[in-house]
C-alpha cells in the first residue's frame, strides 16, 4: 500500500511539474474530436500540440498568446471539414520536406466556406495552403518565411491550388518564395494585401478571371509575375522598389486579354515587362523613376497603352526582339503624358499635344546581345553610346504616341510623390515595428 501511494504521489508530481507534456496534439485532437458539429472550441494562453485535423464544422478562437506547434512531420492544422472559422493562433513548425509528394502548410485547406482569420503563421513550408478548396475566407493573416536567402528551401506564403471563389485580403506576407501562387485557380480576388522580400509577390498560372486590387509589393525580385492567365483585372496596386537582376514591377508573358488600371510603379529595375502577350490594356498606371518605364517585346501584339503618366525612367519604353506594329499607344484620341522628357505644345489647350511622340533608340540591340546591360542603365557610358549611335546609324522607332498627353503634369507628379512618401513612411514604421517585435 505504501509503494501504491508513493507511486501516485511521484506521479502526480510529473504531471504538475510538466503541463505542457499533457497538452499534447492527441488532447487537442480529442478536444475537437468530443465535440458536436457547429461547436465553439476556446482556446488557452498556451503551446498546444500539433498536428490536428479539424474534421467537423467547428468554431476555434485562441488569442495572442495561444499557439499551435507541429511536430515537423506534416502540416501543423490540416482543415478537412467544410464551414470551420478559426481565429486568433499562432501556427508554427510544419513539415519542410519540400521533396514530398505532399504540400505541407501551417495551415492546408481542403474543404470550402472556411473562413479564417488574425493567424500568424511562422516555421512552415507554406503559409497558407488552399487544394480544390473554395469559397473561402482569409483575412488579416501574417505570414513570415526564412527570406530571400532560402527562397528554394521553402514554399509559398499563400499557396491556391484549383480553387476558385475565394477572397484574401489585409494579409502580411514576408521572406517567403512567392507571396501568393494562384494554379489553375479562377475568380479570386485578393485586396489590400503587403507582400515584400519574396521571389514574386503574386505569382498567376493558368489562372483567370481573378481581381487583385490595393495591393502593396515592395523589395521583392518580381512584383508580379502573370503567366498563361487571361482576363485578369489588377488595379490601385503599388510596385515598389522591385529590384535586382532581371527585376520587374509587373511580368505579363504568355497573358491575354488583362486589364491593368491605375497601378503605381516606382524605382523597379523595369516597370512592366510584357512578352508573347496579346489584347492586355494598361490604363491610368502611374510609371516613375525606373530603369526602364515599359519593356516590350516583339512577340507581344494588341496591347492598348493610354492614360498613362510615365515619367523621369532612365529608358521610357523599349521594344525589343524585332518590329511589331500591332501595338497602340493611344485610345480614343487619348495617349499618354510621358513628363519632361517629351516636352510638347498644347495651343488649343485641349489636354493633347499638337504632334505625336516618336521616340527612337539603339539601346535594344545591347539589351537583346548582353544581358548585363541591364546592370548599367544608369551609367553615363549609355547615354554616350546613344549620341553616337543617333550619329552614326539609323535608330530603331521604341514608340509612336499620336495623341500625347500634355495637361496637369505638376498636379499628377506632386499626388504621385505624396502617395509614394506615404508608402515608404508607412513601410519604415512596419520594419521598425517588426524590428521591436524580434527583440521583445
Amino acid at each position: 500500500m505504501k509503494k501504491l501511494l508513493l507511486f501516485l504521489f511521484i506521479f502526480s508530481i510529473t504531471f504538475i511539474m510538466n503541463p505542457e507534456e499533457n497538452s499534447a496534439a492527441e488532447n487537442l485532437q480529442a478536444m475537437i474530436d468530443s465535440l458536436e458539429e457547429g461547436a465553439v472550441l476556446k482556446l488557452e494562453d498556451k503551446t498546444y500540440e500539433g498536428n490536428i485535423v479539424i474534421n467537423k464544422p467547428l468554431t476555434i478562437i485562441g488569442s495572442n498568446k495561444t499557439v499551435i506547434k507541429g511536430d515537423g512531420t506534416g502540416s501543423v492544422i490540416a482543415i478537412k471539414a467544410p464551414n470551420v472559422t478559426l481565429r486568433k493562433v499562432n501556427v508554427s513548425n510544419s513539415s519542410m520536406d519540400r521533396n514530398s509528394a505532399e504540400e505541407y502548410a501551417g495551415i492546408k485547406i481542403h474543404t470550402d466556406g472556411n473562413v479564417l482569420e488574425h493567424i500568424n503563421i511562422t516555421d512552415s513550408y507554406h503559409g497558407i495552403y488552399l487544394s480544390q478548396a473554395h469559397d473561402n475566407k482569409i483575412t488579416h493573416v501574417d505570414i513570415t518565411g526564412m527570406g530571400k536567402g532560402e527562397i528554394a528551401a521553402q514554399g509559398n506564403g499563400i499557396h491556391v491550388y484549383y480553387s476558385n471563389r475565394n477572397i484574401l485580403a489585409h494579409n502580411t506576407i514576408e521572406g517567403t518564395r512567392d507571396g501568393m501562387f494562384f494554379d489553375y485557380a479562377n475568380n479570386n480576388e485578393s485586396y489590400q494585401n503587403n507582400i515584400s522580400d519574396t521571389r514574386y509577390g503574386l505569382h498567376y498560372m493558368y489562372s483567370d478571371e481573378n481581381i487583385f486590387r490595393d495591393n502593396t509589393f515592395t523589395m521583392n525580385t518580381g512584383g508580379a509575375a502573370v503567366m498563361n492567365s487571361n482576363r485578369l483585372l489588377l488595379k490601385d496596386n503599388q510596385f515598389i522598389v522591385n529590384y535586382g537582376n532581371q527585376s520587374f514591377g509587373l511580368l505579363l508573358l504568355q497573358a491575354n486579354d488583362n486589364r491593368i488600371i491605375n497601378n503605381t510603379f516606382y524605382m523597379n529595375q523595369r516597370g512592366i515587362y510584357i512578352d508573347q502577350a496579346t489584347r492586355n490594356t494598361l490604363k491610368g498606371n502611374k510609371i516613375s523613376q525606373n530603369q526602364i518605364g515599359i519593356e516590350l517585346w516583339a512577340s507581344s501584339n494588341d496591347q492598348i497603352f493610354t492614360e498613362n503618366l510615365i515619367t523621369e525612367n532612365t529608358i521610357p519604353a523599349v521594344t525589343i526582339g524585332g518590329t511589331s506594329e500591332t501595338n497602340f499607344w493611344s485610345e480614343h484620341g487619348k495617349g499618354n503624358d510621358w513628363g519632361v522628357s517629351f516636352p510638347l505644345t498644347d495651343l488649343n489647350q485641349d489636354g493633347i499635344g499638337d504632334f505625336p511622340i516618336t521616340y527612337r533608340s539603339s539601346l535594344y540591340q545591347l539589351m537583346e546581345d548582353q544581358e548585363l546591360s541591364y546592370l548599367f542603365l544608369k551609367s553615363p557610358a549609355l547615354a554616350i553610346y546613344e549620341k553616337m549611335n543617333a550619329v552614326l546609324v539609323d535608330e530603331k522607332v521604341m514608340f509612336n504616341d499620336p495623341h500625347p498627353l500634355a495637361a496637369a503634369k505638376g498636379k499628377q507628379n506632386i499626388i504621385l510623390y505624396l502617395a509614394l512618401g506615404l508608402a515608404a513612411v508607412l513601410i519604415l514604421i512596419r520594419a521598425c515595428y517588426r524590428n521591436l517585435l524580434l527583440k521583445s
